[in-house]
């Protein structure tokens, strides 16, 4: 009797250790990934505010957004390598913040760290202007002096961490950096060849500034820059300008009839050696650094936003008239074509602002104090009320709905 009831006991434990398990895979690993209709649930829209200090973080899941101060208004947003952090630039009060969306990745779900706020990280330095994050660092070039700015995402929460500076011994100009996968960078100069704030050429440095390949190529001025850690592209007057870390250095010829005109913005795409260029100019166009090419994606002089994806397999592209095109960055081909929002006039002292992942394009209102998200499989449009004047906005956190 007492074998058939420990028997019994047995059988109910196991039944019981099977059903727990049974409802924690399902709980942990819960995947709504195919919901074409909901954003993911890890996706958060990071919104500064033009007047005032105040931040927006949106979540698109619910059409919500909580609010935080940071130090200054008119900040400009970006997001580091890991999709966990933001970086917050105040250019004009020489500081940058950083601010934590609280998720962390795990290859196929992701964990919640804590609530969302602010990093203990901070930098101060000259105008610190451009942007970059790569290998686990977060980078900023500063205007105000040429220095570089470095710091580690796994130093945000670090009590009293702060940026340090490299010194490549650069004149003060509107540069920019490209980190190479191996720990070198691509570090634009200035030699007063020509007029203005805009740096001629670029040279490799190592983390200590120190030179290790000089520039080969002097340009007509360089704007804009973007890196897959193999090249490193600036868009300049006298070319495409692709830089190696081992010091090569070639121009690709801008398409026929630019005449004067090139790429001050250069994207990064999910495919290797291949990059996206824009110029209001002209349009944008696919920057092929191996088979030396550039293949008009739109072609188009009133282009107001032009972006690449989250996952940086789309490109879209917002015109002055509320039109929003959405195109396949692999085929090139048009995935979406409408009229999404009202005329922004050119001349317009504060546009709205586009961004989006696989499934949403998100675009500030700055008169009406909302984000748009619009899904962009129906073009149905959420409104999501912000602070009062939305400024700039950035993607973080992860495309996944499995989480612990």
């Amino acid at each position: 009797m007492k074998n058939k009831f420990n028997k019994l006991l047995f059988l109910f434990a196991l039944s019981a250790f099977a059903v727990s398990c049974s409802n924690d895979d399902d709980h942990d690993h819960e995947d709504h990934s195919d919901d074409t209709a909901q954003e993911y649930k890890y996706v958060r829209v990071l919104v500064s505010d033009e007047k005032t200090a105040e931040l927006s973080l949106v979540n698109p899941v619910d059409a919500t957004a909580s609010f935080f101060d940071a130090k200054f208004p008119k900040s400009a947003l970006y997001t580091t390598e890991s999709g966990r952090f933001a970086g917050i630039i105040h250019r004009a009060d020489n500081l940058v913040e950083t601010f934590d969306s609280g998720f962390e990745f795990h290859g196929d779900h992701v964990d919640t760290k804590g609530t969302a706020k602010f990093g203990a990280l901070t930098g101060e330095s000259l105008s610190p202007t451009h942007f970059k994050s790569k290998l686990g660092e977060i980078l900023t070039f500063n205007d105000g002096d040429g220095t570089l700015s470095v710091a580690k995402e796994s130093d945000v929460h670090t009590p009293g961490a702060k940026f340090t500076t490299i010194n490549a011994e650069l004149k003060a100009h509107h540069g920019a950096m490209a980190s190479f996968t191996n720990g070198t960078y691509a570090i634009t100069e200035k030699d007063n060849s020509i007029a203005g704030t805009l740096p001629e050429k670029v040279k490799i440095i190592d983390n200590t500034g120190k030179t290790l390949f000089d520039a080969k190529l002097v340009t007509t001025g360089i704007h804009g820059n973007a890196t897959d850690g193999t090249y490193a592209v600036f868009g300049s007057g006298s070319g495409i300008l692709v830089v190696e870390s081992n010091g090569n250095q070639k121009y690709i010829a801008h398409p026929e009839g630019f005449g004067t005109a090139w790429f001050g913005t250069i994207l990064e795409t999910a495919y290797a050696g291949k990059f996206v260029g824009y110029t209001a100019a002209k349009g944008a166009y696919l920057i092929d650094v191996v088979n030396n090419s550039v293949t008009p994606i739109i072609e188009n002089t009133k282009i107001m936003q032009c972006k690449v994806s989250y996952n940086q397999k789309k490109l879209g592209v917002l015109l002055h008239s509320g039109e929003i095109n959405i195109f396949d960055l692999n085929s090139l081909k048009s995935d979406k074509k409408a009229n999404i929002i009202a005329a922004t006039a050119e001349n317009s002292t504060q546009k709205p602002q586009l961004e989006l992942t696989e499934r949403f394009a998100y675009i500030t209102s700055p008169t009406t104090g909302e984000l748009l998200q619009v899904n962009l499989s129906t073009l149905a449009i959420t409104k999501i009320k912000t602070s009062a004047t939305p400024y700039r906005i950035t993607i973080f956190g992860h495309e996944n709905s499995a989480g612990h």
